[in-house]
C-alpha cells in the first residue's frame, strides 16, 4: 500500500488535494509526499520533524528544485542537498537525525501514532509555503493490546483482529531494560499473535538481576502456547543484540519453538550467567584491551567479545546444536556493538556440523547494530548500560535503512513458512 501526502502551496484546488490525502497508516508503511503549487524551476526546502516519547526531537531536511508545472514528488526528484542527496522516497523519514546527540527514538506508548511534521520553505527567503503532518501507528483497528501480569510473567500480548487461530511468537527486545512493544505491535498487524516479553526493569521485576533464568521464559513460552488465539504445534521468536543469546538458549533448551530469529547476536552467553535447572552456562569474559576509542572520544567495543568458539570459552557456547527449530541469522557488517558476522557465521558453522540444514544467514554491508523496523531513524551511538558508557553502534543512515527494510520481510516470510501462517 502506497500512501500520499500532498502538501498544497496554494496553487492547486483544495477539493483535489482532499481527494487524495491520506496521512494516517502504519509506521511501516511508505508514504509518497508531493509538493504542488509552487514557482516552476524554484528552490524548495522540505522539512520532516518528530518529538518522540522521551521528548527528544528529531529533524531532516531536504532541498529540491520544482519541475516545469511547480512539482516536487520525492519520488522521483532528486534531492540536492540536505540529510541526504539523490532519490529518496522515504529519505524524510529515515534520515531523522536527534537533536540530543546518541538518542535513539524512543516509542513507548503504541496505542497513539508518532506524529511526523512535515513543512515547506521558499528555498530562497526561508519563507514557509505549506505544511501537512504524517500520523505512523502501530496499531491496527481490532487489535487487543493486554497488558500481562500471569505468575511471573510481565510484558504485553498483541492479539490481531479477525477470528485466528494465529501462529504465536515471542518478541525479545531489550536496550536498557524496561519494554519495548513498536515491533511486536506491528507485527502482530500481520497476522501474528505476538508477546513483547520484558526480563528485568520492568514493573515488579529485578532492576539488576544476577543470573538469566531460562524458567522464566519457559513460563511465557508455555503460556503463549497455551493461548487459544494461538495455533501450534510452536511458535516463534523475534530477538536482537543481548536477547539473541536468550533467544538461542531458548531454542536449544526448551520445547515446543519451530523459528527463531536473532539480529546481530552473539552464539554465546554474555553479560550474566544463565540458570536453566541445574546447567549454568557461564558469560562470555570480554578482553577489554580491545576496547578502542574512536577519533571524536566515543568507545568502540566491536572486538570485546572474543571469538566463543576458543577452546577456552567454549562453556560460553549456547548448545544449538540441540535445537530443532529453523533458524534465521541477521548480520551487520559494520556493527560496532560487537562481531555480528563473526558470531552468526560460528552459529551456521555448529548447526551445519552436526548435520542440521534448517537455517539460513543474511548479511548487511554498512549497516549498524540496531536493525529495526522499517523507516526507523538510524541510531549511530547510544549509551551502553551494561557498559555505562556512551559507545558507537555503527552503519551508515541508507545503507541501514535499506538493511531494515529488506530484513522485516524476510522476518515476515521467515515465520509466515515455519509457523504455518494461513491467517493474514
Amino acid at each position: 500500500h502506497l500512501f500520499y501526502i500532498f502538501i498544497n502551496c496554494g496553487r492547486i484546488s483544495p477539493l483535489v488535494i482532499g481527494l487524495v490525502l491520506f496521512i494516517h497508516c502504519l509506521f511501516d508503511k511508505m508514504v509518497r509526499v508531493k509538493v504542488e503549487g509552487l514557482t516552476p524551476h524554484k528552490p524548495v526546502e522540505l522539512r520532516s520533524k518528530l518529538v518522540d516519547d522521551k521528548g527528544v526531537t528529531f529533524k531532516a531536511s531536504a532541498l529540491y528544485k520544482a519541475d516545469e508545472t511547480g512539482q516536487v514528488d520525492v519520488c522521483s526528484t532528486p534531492s540536492l542537498g540536505g540529510s541526504y542527496t539523490g532519490v529518496e522516497s522515504m529519505g524524510l523519514f529515515w534520515n531523522l537525525a536527534p537533536d540530543a546527540p546518541h538518542s535513539k527514538l524512543l516509542k513507548k506508548d503504541v496505542l497513539s501514532p508518532i506524529r511526523v511534521d512535515l513543512e515547506a520553505l521558499n528555498g530562497e527567503t526561508g519563507e514557509l509555503l505549506a505544511s501537512e503532518s504524517n500520523e505512523r501507528g502501530y496499531m491496527t483497528e481490532g487489535m487487543k493490546r493486554i497488558p500481562l501480569q500471569e505468575g511471573r510473567i510481565r510484558g504485553v500480548l498483541f492479539i490481531p483482529p479477525g477470528n485466528g487461530p494465529f501462529p504465536g511468537i515471542v518478541d525479545l527486545y531489550t536496550f536498557g531494560g524496561g519494554l519495548t512493544e513498536p515491533r511486536a505491535s506491528l507485527l502482530a498487524s500481520k497476522g501474528f499473535v505476538v508477546l513483547a516479553l520484558a526480563y528485568y526493569r520492568y514493573q515488579d521485576l529485578p532492576k539488576n538481576p544476577k543470573n538469566l533464568d531460562l524458567e522464566y521464559f519457559e513460563e511465557a513460552v508455555t503460556y503463549l502456547r497455551k493461548r487459544p488465539e494461538v495455533k501450534g504445534p510452536g511458535i516463534g521468536i523475534i530477538s536482537i543484540s543481548h536477547s539473541g543469546g536468550l533467544a538461542l538458549s531458548m531454542a536449544s533448551f526448551l520445547s515446543g519453538i519451530s523459528a527463531t530469529v536473532c539480529i546481530n547476536a552473539c552464539n554465546a552467553n554474555t553479560g550474566l550467567p544463565l540458570h536453566y535447572k541445574d546447567i549454568v552456562v557461564p558469560p562470555l569474559p570480554p578482553v577489554m584491551k580491545n576496547v578502542k576509542t574512536t577519533d571524536s572520544g566515543l568507545l568502540d567495543i566491536r572486538d570485546a567479545l572474543p571469538d566463543p568458539t576458543m577452546k577456552e570459552h567454549r562453556a560460553s557456547l549456547i548448545p544449538i546444536e540441540r535445537a530443532t527449530c529453523h533458524f534465521l541469522f541477521a548480520a551487520s557488517e559494520d556493527d560496532r556493538n560487537w562481531n555480528s558476522t563473526l558470531f552468526a557465521s560460528r552459529a551456521a558453522e555448529t548447526l551445519t556440523n552436526h548435520g542440521k540444514k534448517s537455517f539460513e544467514v543474511v548479511t548487511y554491508p554498512k549497516a549498524g547494530h540496531f536493525l529495526e523496523v522499517p523507516y526507523m531513524p538510524h541510531c549511530p551511538s547510544g549509551f551502553h548500560a551494561a557498559v555505562g558508557s556512551v559507545v558507537v553502534f555503527g552503519g551508515q543512515p541508507k545503507a541501514h535503512s535499506e538493511a531494515q527494510l529488506d530484513l522485516w520481510e524476510r522476518v515476515q516470510e521467515f515465520f509466515k513458512s515455519h509457523l504455518d501462517n494461513k491467517s493474514t
